[in-house]
């Protein structure tokens, strides 16, 4: 027998016998260093059966440490978005606040190791049984499948992601509104209407509603209880014709653009003077605002690198956007397009109480219209060219597996072809519903 060998040892790993009689293995790793298993057997040739698979694992690089495997999901998740590179800062904002809100209240103490599908397939059903929404749950998962992935493929700290479960990251939101040509122009004449009165608190806590009528300003006989009841009884008087109102025209030239350019909120709020040439009837877009939860606004690229992009306007709302720059745009290259009354960045929520969004578009009889609905407007229209897929990703800003022909398609060729298509479907609506159509550009001067 050769010098050293000894008959039963094995070749890989050690099994001893505990004084309880259970067996335990152990085996060094890798790195050299030696782990102990946390599982004891009943017999022996079971532990041996865990160190052939653990040493198999190794051959195959499917061997993780469970040592690492001990870190807590919540610490795991915290560090990974903080480090997840080129995550927007809305993007921060939302994974956050789903984990510390649908994630680490239920899984955040468990160690990565000990994670299974069964687990999470718990967890999601306690979210939806909380009364959680299936949407919502969906990013919950989403997320959580992308931290678990990054565990099991880049650290190698799990042999396999958890999160197995068929369709739990699947949403299936609402079919979202479209709005006729008609409808866009009637809604951006309407956000700019308001009724001419005021409202003042009285004795007893109660407010009194004056209103200009023919010019004449005028006592509401009723007392309300609070200023938001005056308000919006003011608001009925000034859309039924009972009260006299007033025109302002600042975001008129807003909503067209937005929609009819398939512009973002955060894009549109960001347009500069220079970014317009109505010559060339194009818009370019190069930045975008983005709203913290915290309030702060942040000044960044566009939501994709797709989002750089300069796109057609149809000639229809030319006469609109030129009258918005002669009044309300600074002359200067770099003034904001869309200021806000004070002349800083447009606030969304600041844009929504001054054109009261929510009663314009509940008089129009599309309660629960979201400004985002525009974009989804302009890119069904833009659709309806019959232009391919790719240009058509390229008008609305989507990225694509060939993102850098995103750059040279400037504002010629199919592009070109959407714009005129859009341009034809406006002036279509416009002869069908003759001259007091809502989608009626009046000339100025």
């Amino acid at each position: 027998m050769a010098k050293g060998s000894k008959p039963n040892r094995r070749r890989f790993g050690n099994i001893r016998q505990l004084p309880s009689g259970r067996y335990q293995v152990s085996y060094l790793g890798p790195d050299g260093r030696r782990r102990t298993g946390s599982e004891t057997y009943e017999r022996k040739s079971d532990a041996e059966r865990a160190l052939t698979l653990i040493e198999a694992k190794m051959i195959a690089g499917e061997w993780t440490d469970p040592d690492r495997g001990k870190i807590k999901l919540k610490d795991y998740a915290e560090t990974w978005i903080s480090q997840r590179p080129g995550l927007r800062p809305r993007t921060v904002d939302l994974y956050s606040w789903l984990l510390n809100k649908h994630i680490t209240p239920y899984l955040g103490a468990a160690q990565l190791g000990k994670l299974s599908t069964a687990m999470i397939r718990q967890w999601r059903a306690d979210l939806l049984g909380n009364g959680v929404s299936v949407s919502m749950a969906a990013k919950a998962y989403r997320l959580l499948r992308a931290v678990l992935m990054t565990a099991a493929e880049e650290d190698h700290i799990i042999p396999r992601n958890p999160c197995r479960i068929r369709g739990a990251g699947d949403e299936h939101p609402e079919e979202r509104p479209v709005l006729s040509v008609a409808q866009v122009f009637e809604l951006a004449d309407r956000v700019g209407r308001r009724p001419l009165g005021n409202v003042r608190k009285v004795k007893n806590g109660a407010y009194r509603l004056r209103f200009q009528r023919h010019g004449e300003m005028r006592t509401h006989p009723e007392v309300f209880t609070s200023r938001g009841d005056a308000e919006r009884a003011l608001w009925a008087m000034g859309t039924d014709g009972r009260a006299d109102s007033t025109q302002d025209r600042r975001f008129r030239a807003l909503v067209l653009l937005a929609t009819f350019a398939s512009l973002r909120w955060g894009e549109v709020s960001a347009l500069r003077r220079s970014d317009l040439d109505l010559e060339a009837a194009t818009v370019r877009v190069r930045a975008a605002f983005v709203e913290r939860s915290t309030g702060e606004l942040v000044l960044g690229p566009p939501k994709s690198k797709a989002g750089r992009r300069v796109v057609g306007i149809p000639k229809a709302i030319i006469a609109a956007l030129r009258e918005h720059l002669n009044t309300y745009v600074g002359n200067e290259p770099g003034a904001l397009l869309f200021p806000g009354v004070k002349g800083g960045p447009l606030r969304r929520s600041g844009f929504n109480t001054r054109t009261r969004w929510v009663d314009v578009v509940r008089d129009m009889g599309m309660p629960g219209l979201h400004f985002h609905d525009l974009r989804h407007t302009g890119n069904m229209l833009a659709a309806e060219s019959g232009a391919g897929l790719k240009d058509l990703m390229a008008r609305m800003g989507h990225d694509n597996v060939r993102a850098a022909m995103i750059y040279q398609h400037a504002v010629r060729g199919a592009d070109k072809a959407i714009t005129d298509a859009i341009d034809r479907h406006i002036n279509r609506t416009d002869d069908e519903d003759g001259e007091d159509s809502a989608g009626v550009l009046a000339p100025v001067g």
